[in-house]
């Protein structure tokens, strides 16, 4: 009896192991930035976070040797400089490097190994101005960020085998003292993000994901009561008025 046990038991943690090696791994850059730490705690095993000295996106045989060693099935892109915007007019350099080269280095780094690369963009790049922009709508940047998420589209747009995430997140609760009630968008919270990207990892192309559109306002003020309003065309004349994305494509892939 033991010795079947014992055989059950061994025959399990080889299952097991298998089962291992037959989920498709993915590598992820940036696990340390807002939406990485959150995606860290709710995904399994088959998810790898390198660092900067495993992974350094700014030396491409860095990229490559990494990738080489993990044999990834995916890559998903976070790596970059995000906010606050001004660190894109303050240090130009910095954000062209981890923006726009760092994001050429993976996808050069991805194409040679034919790894299924999926870019982290925003709802930045559309021109802001009347909302309910589709995937295929004309492109226009009004700051440098956008300009460089942009970029990074323009390298990643070159790799067939990619898809492209044109998102808005934000985090939860909604920490800022005030809110733009002139200022439409799609938030969605990274928690709720993290449900639903794993369902599209197979997809290509380019893909916008959101929320409902609602002014920050709007959507900030059902999870904090306290928040305030504040108006864009009164203090800020690089953020767009009106990003909001039309998600008819993603709402149909979910049947939502």
């Amino acid at each position: 009896m033991k010795f079947l046990k014992k055989n059950i038991s061994l025959l399990r943690k080889v299952e097991s192991g298998f089962l291992m090696l037959n989920k498709k791994k993915i590598v992820v850059t940036g696990g340390t930035g807002r939406f990485g730490k959150i995606l860290k705690k709710q995904v399994g095993k088959e998810f790898f976070f390198p660092n900067k000295r495993e992974l350094n996106i700014l030396k491409l045989n860095s990229a490559i040797k990494y990738l080489k060693k993990i044999k990834p099935k995916y890559l998903i892109h976070l790596a970059g400089l995000s906010r606050p915007l001004s660190n894109h007019d303050k240090d130009i350099e910095k954000s062209i490097k981890l923006n726009i080269i760092g994001t050429a280095n993976i996808t050069i780094a991805c194409s040679k190994l034919n790894i299924k690369l999926i870019f982290f963009s925003s709802s930045y790049v559309y021109p802001g101005l009347k909302g309910n922009y589709k995937e295929e709508d004309p492109l226009l940047p009004s700051n440098n960020y956008a300009w460089s998420k942009l970029g990074g589209e323009s390298a990643v747009k070159m790799y067939k085998n990619s898809l492209i995430l044109r998102v808005s997140m934000t985090e939860k609760p909604f920490i800022h003292e005030f809110a733009f009630a002139d200022m439409k968008t799609n938030f969605i919270f990274h928690e709720d993000f993290v449900k639903i990207f794993k369902k599209v990892l197979h997809l290509k192309g380019v893909l916008n994901i959101g929320g409902p559109t609602k002014t920050v306002y709007d959507f900030a003020k059902k999870y904090n009561k306290k928040v305030k309003k504040k108006y864009l065309k009164k203090v800020n004349k690089k953020l767009p008025l009106n990003t909001s994305m039309n998600l008819s494509k993603i709402n149909k892939f979910l049947n939502r």
